[in-house]
């Protein structure tokens, strides 16, 4: 990580530390009003936000710890690299530039306001007025870098470029693959295992764009590249995915989808030779099927352990191709858990992931560790590989969506 240098004085370095504890218990509200007003008055950034995420609150949330842990460190502003780097990756897919962090630190501070009442003093506002000037000059001085690169890449390219769906495939029940190559021809660069793309989908009767993540689903230099997509259903908790219900009922083969070039730092680290071990949920196969995929052509002598749970056989995707991919590979070992498996269907495990079914197949905690899928999933595993003396380091996982914090 690179050394950031702060220009706030100390007495407003002091003061930012001393809002912690109010951050702390209401940065969810104020982050809330903050989106209030800004879609208020510039609904235009409506086609760059997920409005999904919105309406959970989960965006808000997601913004509040960021802002927490800026405050937190604001004396070593290079500490919040960690939690900025996956949120500059993010910037950089949805085409985010200098001009929109003006507007940002204006709302925020307007929601600090409206929050906080008279606790918001001209000078807790004015703090925060110049930090969120180096936490934003920080973000843009990352996002420049980022923009940099990906122009420098062979075929690379910064904003939209039109990819053509060339195949449309069903993988389960729920999850479907599109191919996308250029729909000019031209090259196209290669991605790393576990990067994401962003959709952009100007959908009939949609008062605005939605751009949507979907991770890149297999190796690298494939001459095309692949995402696997859940169809959201509506529950009782939340509607229809507008997105993916769009792709799956009226993108076919043929189709033209702007996309932004591949993004994302949850990549896998073909410099570790040790045993790797891919465990994912539900969806959360897209990013172990690329690595998995990877890891056979770039190391095929590493030690696999591929682990995925579903619901189901009905809504595991890709079983097959994993099936060839053990067959054909003696360094690659599957294993398959169904939550609600019948007794006529084969599997590993019947129920969940638990630490005592995974302690007893895998060999070693010596291992790079990586692991994608829902919330509750995530926690779970996380508690394993705590409890299997997986040392931090080791242990590697995305979120789709906004970020959050797992437990322990």
């Amino acid at each position: 990580m690179k050394q950031v240098t702060s220009a706030l004085d100390e007495q407003t370095r002091d003061i930012i530390k001393s809002t912690v504890p109010v951050l702390q218990e209401h940065g969810n509200k104020i982050t809330a009003r903050f989106y209030q007003l800004m879609f208020k008055n510039h609904p235009e950034l409506k086609n760059i936000f997920n409005q999904t995420n919105q309406r959970k609150g989960d965006q808000s949330h997601a913004l509040a710890n960021t802002v927490y842990a800026a405050a937190a460190h604001i004396d070593r502003l290079e500490d919040i690299l960690p939690h900025v780097m996956p949120i500059a990756h993010k910037h950089r897919s949805l085409n985010i530039k200098p001009e929109h962090y003006p507007i940002v630190g204006k709302h925020l501070l307007l929601g600090m306001k409206d929050v906080l009442g008279e606790a918001a003093t001209p000078e807790v506002i004015e703090a925060w007025e110049k930090a969120y000037n180096e936490i934003a000059n920080v973000f843009i001085s990352v996002e420049k870098g980022m923009y940099q690169k990906v122009e420098e890449n062979t075929g690379g390219w910064v904003d939209f470029r039109n990819f053509k769906v060339t195949k449309k495939v069903v993988e389960s029940d729920v999850i479907t693959s599109f191919y996308l190559e250029p729909a000019d021809g031209n090259p196209f660069p290669n991605h790393e295992s576990g990067q994401y793309l962003t959709i952009k989908a100007d959908i009939e009767g949609e008062p605005f764009t939605h751009l949507r993540q979907y991770t890149i689903s297999c190796a690298p230099g494939e001459g095309f590249y692949r995402i696997s997509v859940k169809r959201e259903d509506a529950t009782d908790n939340s509607p229809a995915g507008i997105v993916s219900n769009y792709l799956h009922e009226h993108v076919k083969e043929g189709s033209i989808l702007p996309i932004s070039a591949p993004s994302g730092d949850f990549v896998l680290d073909l410099e570790d030779t040790r045993p790797l071990v891919l465990l994912s949920g539900g969806v959360g196969l897209t990013p172990m099927m690329s690595m998995l995929e990877t890891v056979i052509k770039e190391q095929p002598n590493r030690e696999v352990f591929f682990i995925h749970a579903a619901r189901n056989e009905k809504v595991h995707a890709m079983k097959e191709r994993v099936q060839e991919i053990v067959k054909e590979h003696n360094q690659v070992t599957s294993f398959t858990v169904y939550s609600e498996a019948e007794e006529t269907v084969q599997c590993d495990k019947t129920g969940y992931v638990d630490y005592e079914w995974l302690s007893s197949i895998l060999p070693t905690n010596d291992a790079a560790f990586y692991f994608c899928g829902p919330e509750g999933f995530m926690d779970a595993i996380n508690r394993n590989l705590i409890q299997y003396g997986v040392v931090a380091s080791d242990s590697h996982f995305e979120f789709f969506g906004p970020a959050k914090e797992l437990t322990a």
